[in-house]
């Protein structure tokens, strides 16, 4: 578990220093990792200079409340699709004010799992005030593994988002 840390913070520490170059702020909404991807950017010294902040909205009720995530889109797509992804990620960058907004949902497992959207499903998102990008990902790992993944992968699609915009 050291080294699942070790491995999100390593990003977290790329991610800051992107960040600051660039004088950008970031915030999370996270479902399936639970906050992991708040701990890892807040295991790095000086994180307050560009991370607000971020809500775990495990539930379909707070994804609407805390993040904006409209009714409809929960309705006909399921949290765990790319429309409720890229729609968290949005929700966290505008009610936080900041310039970046990352999101992760997805089936962490062992339970829940269906054949539509099997354990180990995973979708992370960015959004700035110019657009957004959402990548599915299918873990083959335990709940753990799949969560630490998840973190990971959510991490380097804001890098890469960063080195792109």
């Amino acid at each position: 578990m050291a080294d699942d840390l070790s491995r999100l913070v390593a990003l977290a520490e790329q991610l800051g220093a992107r960040l600051r170059e660039r004088q950008l702020t970031i915030a999370t909404a996270e479902s399936c990792t639970g906050g992991l991807i708040g701990h890892a950017i807040t295991e790095v010294p000086g994180s307050s200079a560009y991370y607000l902040g971020g809500t775990v909205s495990y539930s379909d009720a707070l994804k609407r409340l805390q993040l904006g995530v409209d009714t409809a889109t929960l309705e006909h797509h399921g949290a765990v699709s790319a429309q409720a992804c890229v729609a968290m990620a949005a929700g966290a960058r505008e009610r936080y004010g900041a310039s970046i907004g990352v999101a992760v949902t997805g089936v962490a497992g062992p339970a829940g799992g269906s054949p539509a959207k099997p354990v180990g499903l995973t979708y992370v998102a960015v959004a700035d005030a110019a657009g957004q990008d959402v990548r599915r990902h299918q873990w083959p790992g335990d709940r753990h593994a799949n969560k630490v993944d998840s973190a990971a992968a959510c991490l380097e699609l804001a890098l890469e988002w960063l080195e792109r915009s």
